[in-house]
Formats: structure tokens, sequence, C-alpha cells
């Protein structure tokens, strides 16, 4: 039986009312993802059509779920709200502290004892406040959203930037900051500004070599890493029909790598099967009773270009695999044309390691496809020259691929069988000899691929690829190897070509678990208490951020002005970092040391105006704060690219940053800024950005009559003695502008409770 199950039937029985009425206020047939935008409005039944790109729109989300990295500053700003229970069914999911190291079982033993205070700080908030609690071990939070609690035309928002995972089943599914999430859980409603839709028509069928993940892989190419930012993607025709749930989950993960809102598949009998599967029929039947409001109407099908703002159409019978990268997830090769990719740009063509599973690609199909290769080569007697890795998805699909069989097939290649959590994919991977820097390749079924992400080395050239692939090349040992054409020789001295892989979208004898890891919450939590010691270095918490002082920003330093790719990476980074993710002064001290400076092309050195010395990012706007100097961040193109984690916006404002100005930003990240405080702005012309100097004090103007769709104004102070001003652009609407000058937008609901 599902979770939640009356919510789910509460949800459809109002759909078809609200989807009727938003028809007819919007004047035609509607897409899936507006059916499901609309039926969750925060007013109930629409009164009025939404401008896609331009109208904020409150919405209503059905759940919302969190990552042990993320829930714990998301809980600590829950906990100011003064709320006795979430608002809305909610959970927390342990996955990002453990460290991929030996193995699963030493890996999970060792996490457990290095983060137990923040296990048992979220495993008692969870009880207190009735949040259901997954423990560590029990899986990747997106996998076990899919198996638990997804269901096609739900909303939710999860503090994790692949919660679109969740589309695969039909769910519009955002990833959010912390910020969000507490709004949520404390009964209030959740902004969003209406997206604009990209359509995707699939056509055909794969065979062969091809996989779902290469379906992403070619539309990150096609649309780039912020192609999709303020589009929710919907995928349709035929050839989406023909693809597996899970397969669906996997293409809806990485959307988040092109800046996609989500991305979003309609209900069709693969999901149906998968509910099924999961032990969820009771779900299945209710989304059968209902099933013509959870797709597109009839005429968007017939004539998607009149529907959506931009259309793909992508014949999969056509489709070959892609390779994905080094450095960025959009780099899409096609397989024919990577091994020349690699030797003209002089790419490691030996291949280090290989690893496979994570939240996109850790389902029971891939798995089973990945192994009937590992099978291959123990039958043909091939020797598996690169290091090889298998993480899954959560302890259901690890214990079901265990009693199949395929662990050990993997194991008879050397495969090491990881944590089911996210290491390696999230920096969380103790690698041997990454601290050398050398030069190196691995290729993983992963989601992102950004520079010194997997091991911190900034040499290690990561790509991006399905599971079948990653194995192939595994075996292979080499970049330049394809597997459709190339023969091995074996041990045996015989050349031999691989067999196209095969598997099983589901288990024929069922998923099987003894112990998934979940954790019911307290019935009355009101006499639960909430662990944090005061002497803690991992758990701190949270004061409320200063109002507004009421009048403009002058005197502001210009703390850096960052070059190129600067994504939540690089503003707070992970790794090590992560174990503060609950301390909001620990973790500060990795404010943008991973950022470029633009004046001397390092990171993690800048100039200190107060002295003319260079020194380490957070120590220098930590000298400022002790000064009581404002300072201001300077960005290029979308900036905040990547997770969502709110880090990245609340330690710029706990240590006195007071804007960030960029070309523009990615999604996330803007409202992340928001919710905090800050102002976040952009050039009206991009070309500003070169006029700002490094010894400059900044002005921000126009803040008194600060209103929505008025610029403010920069003015610079040169160090010569000179001034230039341009203007700025905001997106702040008249609520977000409250948000500035409540200091926060948690400030304006501790005041709406007296707290």
């Amino acid at each position: 039986m599902a979770f939640d199950l009356d919510m789910i039937k509460g949800v459809y029985a109002r759909m078809e009312a609200r989807i009727e009425a938003a028809r007819k206020i919007v004047g035609r047939p509607l897409t899936l993802a507006e059916k499901i935008l609309y039926s969750h409005l925060w007013e109930g039944t629409a009164t009025q059509a939404y401008e896609r790109g331009k109208s904020y729109v409150d919405f209503a989300p059905d759940r919302v779920a969190m990552q042990d990295a993320t829930a714990q500053m998301a809980l600590l700003q829950f906990m100011q709200a003064g709320r006795p229970k979430v608002a809305v069914p909610s959970t927390v999911h342990c996955d990002h502290l453990i460290q991929a190291e030996v193995g699963a079982v030493q890996d999970l033993k060792n996490a457990v004892d290095k983060n137990k205070e923040v296990y048992d700080f979220l495993s008692s908030v969870s009880n207190k406040y009735g949040i259901g609690f997954w423990r560590a071990g029990a899986g990747i939070i997106h996998q076990v959203v899919l198996e638990n609690y997804a269901f096609p035309g739900g909303m939710m928002i999860g503090t994790d930037s692949h919660t679109p995972n969740a589309g695969g089943l039909g769910m519009i599914a955002i990833g959010v900051g912390g910020a969000d999430a507490s709004d949520v859980m404390s009964g209030l409603a959740w902004e969003l500004k209406m997206p604009r839709l990209i359509g995707v028509k699939l056509t055909g069928k794969m065979s062969g070599w091809t996989a779902a993940k290469d379906v992403i892989l070619w539309v990150a190419g096609q649309l780039t890493v912020k192609g999709g930012t303020g589009y929710v993607v919907e995928y349709f025709g035929e050839g989406a029909e023909s693809l597996s749930a899970t397969g669906k989950g996997t293409i809806c993960n990485m959307g988040a790598e092109i800046g996609a809102t989500t991305s979003i598949f309609a209900y069709d009998e693969k999901s149906a099967a998968y509910l099924r599967a999961t032990d969820r029929a009771d779900v299945a039947d209710a989304a059968d009773q209902i099933k013509g409001h959870l797709r597109a109407d009839d005429e968007v099908y017939a004539d998607p270009a009149t529907y959506y703002d931009q259309l793909l159409e992508l014949d999969l019978s056509t489709l070959e695999p892609h390779i994905n990268g080094p450095f960025t997830p959009d780099l899409a090769w096609p397989l024919s044309k990577f091994a020349t990719a690699v030797k003209e740009n002089g790419w490691p063509e030996v291949l280090s390691v290989g690893l496979i599973g994570s939240c996109t690609n850790s389902s029971y199909e891939d798995v089973s496809r990945a192994a009937s290769l590992a099978k291959q080569a123990i039958d043909k007697k091939l020797q598996v020259t690169s290091e090889y890795t298998i993480t899954p998805g959560s302890e259901q699909v690890r214990y079901t691929v265990e009693r199949d069989g395929f662990l050990d097939t993997f194991e008879q290649i050397g495969g090491v069988v990881l944590a089911n959590a996210c290491g390696p994919c999230i920096g969380q991977w103790a690698r041997h000899g990454a601290e050398k820097g050398e030069k190196n390749s691995i290729i993983t079924s992963f989601n992102r691929n950004f520079s010194k992400r997997a091991d911190g080395n900034p040499n290690t050239h990561s790509f991006v690829a399905s599971p079948e692939i990653v194995t192939a090349m595994a075996i292979a040992g080499r970049l330049t190897f394809d597997p459709r054409v190339d023969k091995l020789v074996n041990t045996d001295g015989v050349e031999v070509l691989l067999d196209e892989p095969t598997g099983l979208e589901l288990p024929t004898r069922g998923f099987a678990v003894e112990d998934a890891g979940y954790q019911a919450p307290a019935e009355d939590g009101s006499n639960v208490q909430v662990l944090v010691s005061p002497t803690s270095d991992r758990l701190q918490l949270l004061e409320p951020f200063a109002e507004w002082e009421g009048t403009d920003l002058k005197g502001l330093k210009l703390l850096i002005k960052a070059k190129g790719k600067c994504t939540t990476d690089h503003i707070s980074m992970a790794g090590p970092w992560l174990k503060y993710r609950g301390h909001l002064d620990n973790i500060s001290n990795n404010m943008l040391i991973g950022a470029v400076n633009f004046y001397n092309e390092k990171t993690n050195t800048i100039k200190n105006q107060l002295n003319n010395q260079y020194a380490e990012v957070p120590a220098v706007q930590r000298d400022y704060k002790a000064h009581g100097i404002g300072t201001i961040v300077v960005g290029d193109e979308n900036y905040g690219e990547g997770s969502s984690r709110e880090h990245a916006a609340m330690e710029p404002r706990f240590l006195g940053v007071r804007a960030i100005l960029t070309k523009s930003f990615a999604r996330i990240h803007e409202t992340n800024l928001k919710k905090q405080g800050m102002l976040a702005l952009t050039f009206v012309n991009t070309a500003d950005y070169d006029k700002i100097q490094e010894d400059d004090t900044i002005d921000i103007l126009g803040l008194e009559t600060f209103a929505e769709g008025r610029p403010l104004t920069i003015v610079l102070h040169h160090n010569d003695g000179t001034n230039e001003e341009f203007p700025v652009n905001h997106t702040y609407n008249a609520q977000q502008i409250e948000w500035f000058k409540a200091g926060s937008a948690l400030n304006i609901i501790r005041k709406s409770v007296g707290a």
C-alpha cells in the first residue's frame, strides 16, 4: 500500500473540476504540465490565466522531500517558524553524508559513526514534527521517492536539484532551496514564475546499445546547460510510451543539467506497471480512473507546435549512444564521433574508472543490462582493466539485484559495490591518489561532471554515459572503444565482440527487501526533544537575519568579480564541506573558494581593499564584516548553476554580502538569494561587467522606491577618483520585495505566527 493514499485520492478527486475550469479560463486545450500546475493553485480553482514566463503564481505542493545535507538547514529554518507539525507530508533521506572509499558495508559503518550527531538531529526533528525519516543506507532520495512517493498528477518540491526524477511517474517535481521547503512545511503557498514549455516528441523505439540515458544526453546537447531555464520539458509520443518508468525517471532526473524547472512524462501502461511492481496497485487503480487527465489534451498531441514554446523531435530508432563531457554535461558526442574527439582534444584515452549507479541510473533495468555485459566479460574470458564501481539507488534495488545474482556477477569482474548513497556523484569519494592531481579520465552514469566534482582533482576528465556504455568501456579500459564495432582480445588471444546488452525493466520475481530503512514519526511529537548540542561544530541553531535599513546601499566593496562558470559547487563546495551543512558559521569558510577571480585568474585569492593584501575569500569577507562594510559579488552567465543548495545564498548573506550582480542567474539560486533577503541583480547591458574594477567602491541606488519592474542603479567609485553608473535589472515582485525588506522570507513567517 502506498504512503499518504488519502492525500493522493484527494488530489484526484478535485483534479477534473480544476482542469475543466482552467481550460475555460485559458481558452484552449492544455498540456500535461499545465493541467497539473493549474490543479495545484493555492487559490484552488483557477480564476485567471497565467502568462508563461511572466506571471508569478502561488502553488500548493502535495509533499516535500529533503536529503540529509540540505535537510539540516531546511529544518533549522522550519524550527524558527514556530509550527508544531509539518503541514504537508514530508520526508528526510540520509544519502549525501556517506563517503565512498572501500565498499558498502564499511563505508556505511564509518558514516553512521562519523555523522551520528547529524543523524540523531535529523531523526529527532523528524520524529517531533511528523516527518518520515529514511535512515542512512536506505537509498538515494530520488530513487526512494520514485519507489514510494511519486504519483501521476501530483506536485512536490524537494531540496535537491534532481527532484525532477519523479517526473518519470508523471509528477511535477521541482528542486528548491530549504527556505522554500520550510515555507511549504509551514503551511504557506509556494511561489514560482509560471514556466514556459518545451515539448519533446519522441517517435520510434530504441534498440541495441541505446538507452534512455541517451535521450537526455542528446537533449542536453541541443539545449545546453541553461537552455531549459524557466521551462518545463514535457515528453510525449509513441516513443515516450515505449520507455520504462525508470528510464523516464533517468531522463527527467538529468533535466536539471539543462536548467529546466522540471521534466515530465504522461501516465501510461509503463507507469502503471511500475506502480504495481512497487506495491502501489492502489495508486495505479486510482490513476486509471482519471488517466485522461494525466496526459495532455488530444489537440496538443495533434498540433504540438501550437501549444509548446519550443518543440524538439527525436526518432529513437535513429538515436545512437552518446557520451557527454568533459567538465560539462551538455558537451554531447554521438558514440561514432567520440573516439575522434578524444584524440583531437588530447583527452586521456586510458580509462581509470567506470562508475555506474547514482540517483540517475540505478534501477533494476539499469543494473540488469550492465550485468549482462559483465557476464559476457566472464564468459568470453575478457580481462577487465579499469576500476569499476556500482552504486545501488536504494536498499530495495540492492537487495533485489543481489538476490538475482547481479552483484555477484559484478564482483567476479572486480567490481566494487558502494553504499546505497550519492557517493562519488556528489564528491563523496575518497579516491586514492586524487590529491596528486594527475591527468586522467573517468566515465560515469551520473548526471553531473563539473571540474573537481567527483574526486576534487581538476585534471580528472569526467564523462557521462549510460550504464551500458560505462560498463563496456570499463571492460575495454579505453575511451576510444566502440562496443558496437570494436573487438577485444581475450585471455586466450582470441578476438571477441560484445553482444548487445539485455535486461529486464522489472524483476520477474518482484522486488524484495528485508529492511527498507524507514522510520515513521511519533503520532504526537510535542514531548520529543530535538537534539542539538550547543558546543557542536556541525550543528548550529539559527539567528534571524537583520532587516533592511530602509536606505540605499552605499560604500559597498567589491568582494570578487567571478570569471566564467560559477556553479553552486564553486560558491559552496560539497565533498568534505558536507559535514558542516548544519553549521552556517563553519560552512561559510568555503564561500566562493572555487570561483575564479577575474583579476588574477586564481581561485580563493582576492584583494582586501582595507589593507591591499591578497587573501582567501572568506577571510577577506569576514574582515569587511568586522568593520561593518557590506560587499557585492559580481558574476558571469548562469551564475549559481547546478545544485539547489541554499548554503550558496546563506553563506554570503551571513558574512555580510549585500548583493549579487551577474549577467544571468540559474533559477533555483536566484530564488534562494531572494528568500534570504539578498539582492539578486542582472546587468541591463552585459558589457557593463567590464567596467567593474578590482578596487571599486559601489553604491546601489533606488532601493527607497524599490518596485516590481523598476531597474536599480549601480554607481562605481573607481580608485582614480572617477565614477561610472549604469542601470541593473531585477525580477522581484511585490511579495519578494517584502522578503528583502524583512531581511528574509522566514522573518515574515515568524512574524505571522508571533514567533
